[in-house]
């Protein structure tokens, strides 16, 4: 038998397996997936003995996850959305990565490095990561609320911040060395900087606000899926690729702005479908990449080290943007959510630290520090947001948020409608039509202007949470209609409506066999399988 070379695949297949198994383990755990995952880094990573999968192989497809998902981030973030924030998210997150460099300084200077690695240290700490932040908002429902623009802008501003940085970092070493690089040309090269950026948003918010949908318009009309969802990734990965090379900004970045521009389409929703598998799969590798590059010793040989990096990450920085979320007048439970959202750290201190490392401006052991400081707050985010999910009840309602008050509905034998995209939509403008009352549960803002103006009562939050399905009075309810087209999350809705009452008709959707057996498990009474229905209408039309 010939010996195949082939590293790309055996870091997919290495990575995925050995996530797939240890992430199960983790959920089996009641733990986060997330430390499955990491922890199958470590696994496949150089500092552990057995397979060692290729560490530069595994950043490159990682970066992949950190596209595509902020792509899907950019397809629910409008220009007014981004610009709602401005107010707190471009003075926030400038204030807060100052106080967190400074922090990050203090310790390098305990730990004896001189000042430009304390300051790249330091600006590797304050940096949160996007991929962390995105699936923390999606999995607790809240992306789509104030608080979620506003942590999403906060990132933003972070994203643009560490684009200048990696720029100025070079010039730094430069200096250190003993090179002659006056104020004027680091004032030029910040110049530089940012015009690249600037001309980058103009050209995607004047060109590619015209030429984006006019291809996903044109494509869809072609009658091929498969060409659509060819178009959907050859934007984001090409738009990413193309504002990295030829305007200096990160993947992340450019394809934040792809997506925000292709969510002006009508076909928005449908791109995010399409997106979603590869997004996710991408999005396990880069938290495999993440573990990979760890030296498990470092918890041994520096502990009170990595004990210092962490409270930065998770205490110092936190707690300096809660502070500064308040100053500005918003409320504590915003405060809370920012404050969760920024305690951990990811993809752009890699890079940073790595970058510093390159340069001889930090030691090897800043990466150790820095990668056993993001792995720990990652493992913890989730405990962090359940503790502030605990704490934001006690303090009162959030007055930046006041579509986020829940008001429970006085109807009976009325529909609890769930969710209201392409769907939900359809049935509940005809539920309007012949004037049903209707609830319809939803979280994102233009499902639920549509639902208010077909002329529905719309409860905002999750569908899978008692508190919510009590506000929509499911007890009291006729039907329930579960139009979410994802089983798992379709499943928890089903079981939770069910709990809430055993008389309630519950009808849902699914778009596999196996979905429907799952739903019908947990108590559905009529599943319905788009398939099987096209299947069905046909042999109907056949045997008149």
């Amino acid at each position: 038998m010939p010996e195949h070379h082939t590293p790309l695949i055996a870091t997919i297949a290495a990575g995925l397996a050995l996530a797939f198994v240890l992430g199960a383990i983790a959920h089996r755990l009641r733990i986060q997936p997330i430390v499955g995952y990491l922890l199958a880094g470590v696994v496949v990573g150089p500092f552990t003995p057995g397979f060692t999968a290729d560490i530069p192989l595994a950043s490159e497809l990682a970066e992949i996850g950190v596209i595509l998902l902020m792509f899907g981030v950019g397809l629910h973030f409008s220009l007014k959305d981004l610009m709602s924030v401005s107010r707190i998210a471009i003075p926030g997150a400038i204030g807060q990565i100052a106080v967190a460099t400074a922090m990050g300084a203090g310790l390098a200077h305990l730990l004896g490095w001189p000042l430009a690695a304390g300051l790249v240290f330091g600006l590797a700490l304050s940096v949160a990561s996007t991929v962390v932040l995105i699936r923390a908002l999606q999995d607790r429902h809240i992306l789509d609320t104030d608080r979620g623009r506003i942590a999403v802008g906060w990132l933003i501003v972070e994203d643009l911040a560490m684009v200048l940085a990696l720029v100025l970092v070079p010039t730094a070493a430069t200096m250190m060395a003993g090179g002659d690089v006056p104020l004027t040309r680091m004032l030029f090269v910040v110049l530089v900087t940012l015009a690249k950026v600037a001309i980058f948003v103009m050209l995607m918010l004047l060109v590619g606000r015209r030429v984006i949908p006019w291809i996903m318009h044109y494509t869809a009309q072609s009658g091929s899926r498969e060409l659509f969802r060819l178009a959907v990734y050859a934007i984001a990965i090409g738009v990413a690729f193309g504002a990295a090379k030829t305007f200096d900004v990160s993947f992340a970045l450019g394809a934040f702005f792809a997506g925000m521009v292709m969510g002006e389409s009508e076909l928005s929703q449908q791109a995010t479908e399409e997106a979603m598998p590869l997004r996710d799969a991408f999005a396990v590798l880069f938290f495999v990449s993440v573990g990979m590059l760890l030296n498990p010793m470092v918890f041994v040989e520096a502990p009170l080290a990595v004990l210092g990096a962490v409270a930065i990450v998770m205490v110092g920085k936190s707690a300096a943007a809660y502070l500064i979320v308040r100053a500005f007048g918003y409320a504590n439970r915003t405060a809370l959510t920012i404050s969760a959202s920024l305690a951990q750290i990811g993809e752009f201190s890699f890079i940073l630290i790595g970058l510093g490392i390159s340069m001889s401006l930090v030691p090897n052991e800043a990466r150790d520090l820095v990668l056993a400081s993001a792995i720990i707050s990652i493992v913890l985010n989730p405990l962090v947001f359940a503790l502030v999910e605990r704490l934001s009840p006690a303090h009162g309602p959030d007055v930046s948020e006041p579509a986020q008050d829940i008001v429970p509905t006085r109807l009976a034998s009325h529909v609890v409608l769930i969710g209201y995209g392409r769907v939900g939509s359809h049935i509940g403008a005809e539920l309007a039509r012949s004037g049903t009352p209707v609830v319809v549960v939803e979280t994102g803002e233009r499902a639920i202007a549509q639902a208010r103006h077909d002329g529905a009562e719309v409860i905002v939050g999750n569908a899978a949470s008692p508190d919510i399905l009590a506000a929509a009075n499911v007890a009291g309810a006729r039907r329930v209609v579960v139009t979410t087209p994802e089983a798992f999350e379709a499943g928890q809705i089903v079981e939770q409506a069910r709990a809430a009452n055993r008389a309630v008709e519950i009808l849902a959707r699914a778009h596999s066999d196996a979905a429907v057996a799952h739903l019908d498990t947990l108590g559905a009474d009529l599943v319905v399988s788009g398939e099987r229905e096209i299947a069905e209408r046909m042999l109907e039309r056949m045997r008149e």
